[in-house]
């Protein structure tokens, strides 16, 4: 039985505030489930995040008031923390004061996201994000599948089924999940099962277990689904060490096309799914002959190496 936690970064609306949209799902077998939980909480108790959710485009934003904090990164934990909330409800009451009413719903989101981690310096949030992302390099026996499209040269005109982008990339990791299970249970295709399991969206969770039916019924463009049983399972990411780590993999994908930030991707990149150690399990839907890590090494699985790119 294999595990497949489900996230996305960026938005798939077009053209959205991000030019990709990255949908990550990543693999374990059942029996490590509680080896990678426990990795993952150790990690955490050691930069005082225990029972906190890892949501890494908000920990690894800048946090302007540390920097007007004299000392910061010598104080106690509970010294930076006071500080910084003193500093932030002075901004509140004084975006109030201005009326920018949008303004000040944007301004206390962002104070609300990032408040369980203004107790640690940018140094040390960037340090516990590397860290789980070596974790997960570690992980011989997971495997990472992605669909990353550039939303620049995304045309739902030009697809078969007219999909949108969000729908497309959970057909291509359906698709890739799939035939991960079938390669691995080949000798034994009754005995290897699969389940995804999404973070919860109310909206995504409706459309992605109809859209799953479907494939159940007429398969994907790419495979028929054998091996993946139910619909996908949705959970509170909030309570779910596993989600948060495909949360990371998702960032690590979209900082990398829309930053070239490769410190995180070359860690979770050793994951992809693989086929005579060519990459096969994450791709990048962009414009013809791109020379991207991801392009420059991934393969269709049959005989076109660009088959699966945009034409």
């Amino acid at each position: 039985m294999y595990l497949c936690y489900i996230d996305e970064s960026g938005t798939s609306d077009i053209p959205g505030n991000t030019s990709h949209f990255v949908l990550a799902g990543l693999s374990i077998p059942i029996q490590y489930w509680k080896t990678c939980d426990n990795n993952v909480v150790v990690i955490k108790e050691r930069y005082y995040l225990s029972n906190t959710e890892i949501h890494v485009g908000w920990i690894l934003r800048p946090y302007i008031e540390q920097n007007r904090i004299s000392g910061f990164e010598k104080l106690s934990h509970t010294r930076r923390r006071s500080q910084v909330e003193q500093l932030r409800k002075a901004e509140l009451l004084r975006l109030q004061k201005v009326k920018n009413p949008k303004l000040y719903k944007q301004t206390k989101k962002n104070f609300k996201k990032t408040e369980p981690y203004i107790h640690l310096t940018y140094s040390e949030r960037h340090d516990f994000i590397k860290e789980l992302a070596v974790c997960i390099s570690q992980w011989g026996f997971a495997r990472l599948f992605a669909e990353c499209i550039d939303k620049i040269f995304f045309d739902p005109a030009r697809r078969t089924h007219s999909q949108n982008v969000d729908e497309q990339a959970f057909e291509q990791v359906v698709s890739r999940f799939e035939r991960y299970l079938q390669a691995v249970g080949y000798s034994d295709p009754e005995h290897c099962w699969g389940l995804l399991i999404h973070d919860n969206n109310e909206t995504v969770a409706k459309k992605h277990t109809a859209v799953m039916k479907q494939f159940y019924k007429k398969g994907t463009m790419w495979t028929t689904v054998k091996n993946i049983i139910e619909t996908p399972l949705f959970v509170d990411s909030e309570l779910t060490s596993m989600v948060q780590i495909a949360d990371l993999c998702a960032y690590a994908l979209r900082r990398y096309f829309e930053n070239n930030n490769e410190e995180l991707l070359d860690l979770i990149i050793r994951r992809a799914d693989r086929r005579d150690n060519i990459l096969v399990g994450v791709r990048h839907y962009t414009k013809r002959g791109c020379t991207c890590k991801i392009c420059s090494q991934h393969y269709d699985g049959e005989t076109h190496p660009q088959l699966l790119r945009v034409t």
